[in-house]
């Protein structure tokens, strides 16, 4: 947790010293009042000793504003380097000391993500801001809700998953609706097609958003070079086609859009300390205690930066790494037994069902703060400008890509543009 790590009692009478002795910076404050039953006061400024100024001094004659001279008794406070530091300051202090009011404090607001629920015997894809353990599929955040109604309107047209909110009977006699008039949907509503191949589609529906489009796109790719290598001239026009309208449903797509389980990576963030880089790890779309990179005592380190991150990131990478030499010493003698037994072990069966669908990608876990989490990361991600970098883990973490942006980071702010005045050159 980010502790509120510094603090001082509150004297009125030698007002003055106590304002001296606070820093002129960003952070977070905690003002304790004398009563041990009341409210503490808790809020993040953009400066630190004027906030407690404005909330302790003697107040002036008919002045409304709040002051709390009377009734503080100390103040405590920490720092921050970033607005989002601050943030998640603000959130982890606020959800201990507040915790009926922390969400109206921080204004968090749950995000818009896209759900296909496996529980339904006929699943369909639709637009939510509920996070629940119901082991359905969450993608997402998305900037807005209507940024997630933007995107499920083109992906949704790729596939034929019905989009009604009816309880499907299959029933013979149902009229449909105009998405399977227009063949857009396998009308399962009227037994237009079986189970099993409402489940493949929901399955490609499942895949192609795992992958982000990439499975689909693969798959059209391969079915045009075979229509192609044919001389099916006109199928593979088709299909082009089709990879067409798939790229352009897909375009604009958000980085950080992905399977709610799936969101692991890292943003890093301008510390408090000078030549300090704040690294705050994200992991299954939850935010964990960041590591501070001191750069300025890392030089004298008998490890590297890279290390030390490696450490951090994945504890388990030496370890990994040992049993990866190990193995490799003992090959030479037990590779004609090792290929005999990879041979012999089956392969992982492939989702075919939605009870296997619901194993592979449904929502086994989620905790009350991960969607608070989100918020607060979609919430900075969205943001204009946005202060930061992040980067996702895919296979592993791009450590090199990150030590890169530390030292961008660790630059000094460029200087604002004056009107009517041209930067200086650089010779």
């Amino acid at each position: 947790m980010l502790e509120l790590d510094s603090g001082l009692e509150f004297d009125a009478a030698g007002d003055e010293a106590f304002f001296a002795a606070l820093p002129a910076r960003p952070g977070v404050l905690l003002l304790e009042m004398a009563d041990a039953g009341a409210r503490p006061y808790l809020a993040r400024t953009a400066d630190i000793r004027r906030a407690a100024e404005r909330l302790l001094r003697v107040p002036e004659a008919n002045s409304k504003r709040l002051n709390l001279r009377g009734v503080a008794a100390r103040i405590r406070y920490r720092a921050t380097g970033s607005k989002f530091e601050q943030t998640f300051a603000l959130y982890q202090n606020a959800r201990e000391k507040l915790p009926q009011r922390y969400r109206d404090l921080l204004r968090l607001r749950r995000p818009a993500l896209l759900k296909v629920n496996l529980r339904n015997d006929y699943p369909r894809c639709y637009v939510t801001r509920g996070l629940r353990a119901d082991d359905g599929f969450y993608f997402g955040p998305f900037a807005s809700r209507r940024s997630a109604d933007g995107f499920a309107e083109g992906f949704l047209d790729l596939f034929k998953i019905r989009r009604c909110q009816i309880k499907i009977r299959r029933d013979p006699n149902y009229p449909g609706c105009i998405y399977s008039e227009m063949k857009m949907c396998l009308a399962p509503c009227f037994a237009g097609c079986s189970k099993q191949e409402y489940e493949e589609e929901v399955g490609r529906v499942l895949e192609t958003l795992e992958t982000t489009g990439a499975a689909l796109k693969d798959r059209l790719e391969r079915e045009r070079e075979a229509a192609s290598e044919a001389l099916d001239f006109e199928r593979a026009a088709a299909i082009h086609k089709r990879l067409e309208k798939v790229s352009a449903a897909l375009w604009g797509l958000p980085e950080i859009a992905r399977r709610i389980g799936k969101i692991d990576a890292v943003i890093l963030q301008r510390a408090a300390e000078e030549k300090s880089v704040a690294v705050f790890p994200v992991r299954g779309g939850l935010l964990g205690e960041p590591i501070f990179l001191d750069f300025g005592e890392l030089s004298s380190q008998p490890r590297s930066v890279e290390a030390i991150l490696r450490h951090e990131l994945d504890p388990d990478a030496a370890e990994a790494k040992a049993e990866t030499a190990r193995k490799a010493e003992t090959a030479e003698e037990t590779a004609p037994e090792q290929e005999l037994a990879e041979a012999a072990e089956p392969e992982a069966p492939q989702p075919r069902n939605l009870g296997d669908w619901r194993e592979r990608y449904g929502l086994h876990s989620a905790p009350a703060e991960l969607s608070e989490h989100l918020a607060i990361i979609s919430r900075w991600f969205y943001s204009k400008p946005r202060e930061g970098e992040i980067f996702f883990r895919e296979k592993d973490w791009p450590y090199r890509r990150i030590l890169r942006a530390c030292s961008r980071l660790l630059q000094p702010p460029a200087p604002e543009a004056v009107p009517g005045k041209t930067p200086p050159s650089k010779a």
